[in-house]
């Protein structure tokens, strides 16, 4: 039962996601810095760190089935966002086993993740030629205030979540 809360409050991060610019004030919209939200990503790292155990990738799979419907709903390049967030979620996955699973490893974890699939991504759309900006431009103006913006969503969901994910990984080992 559990699976299936994780899987609804992801699909709710998914329609929200969507919505996270209109919540932006007009000042960051119109400005010159592009934010992006991985709100989707943040919740599936929280799965990583604190319900997935040494022998299980849950959030591996929720990786792929989300970053899937956010290719297709969001995107015109099917896979981009199936694979980097499969891929992020396996790096968190296997980083967390080093850190105490405490607030600031946890902060720090989720912002190295967002870092790394947004710079996938940047990657992955400069080879196809989708985007031209240049390295030090998305840089200054597209990594770091998505890598903050996301922290500050981490932030106010961390207090939210992370016993009730922690609650449902123990009803699941127990199951």
């Amino acid at each position: 039962m559990m699976r299936f809360f994780i899987a609804i409050f992801l699909l709710i991060l998914l329609v929200m996601q969507g919505m996270a610019m209109s919540l932006l004030p007009a000042k960051i919209v119109y400005s010159d810095l592009l934010v992006t939200p991985h709100w989707v990503l943040c919740f599936i790292m929280l799965v990583a760190i604190f319900f997935d155990k040494d022998d299980t990738y849950h959030s591996v799979w929720y990786g792929i089935i989300f970053g899937l419907l956010i290719d297709v709903v969001y995107t015109g390049v099917l896979g981009v966002y199936m694979v980097t967030y499969a891929i992020v979620a396996y790096v968190i996955h296997g980083l967390q086993k080093w850190f105490h699973a405490n607030f600031i490893a946890s902060l720090l974890l989720v912002m190295v993740g967002i870092a790394l699939a947004d710079t996938l991504l940047y990657i992955v759309y400069s080879f196809v030629q989708i985007t031209d900006i240049s390295w030090g431009d998305y840089s200054i103006l597209r990594l770091l205030p998505t890598i903050l913006a996301n922290a500050l969503f981490f932030i106010i969901i961390y207090p939210l979540m992370k016993s009730r994910v922690e609650r449902w990984s123990d009803e699941w080992e127990h199951a």
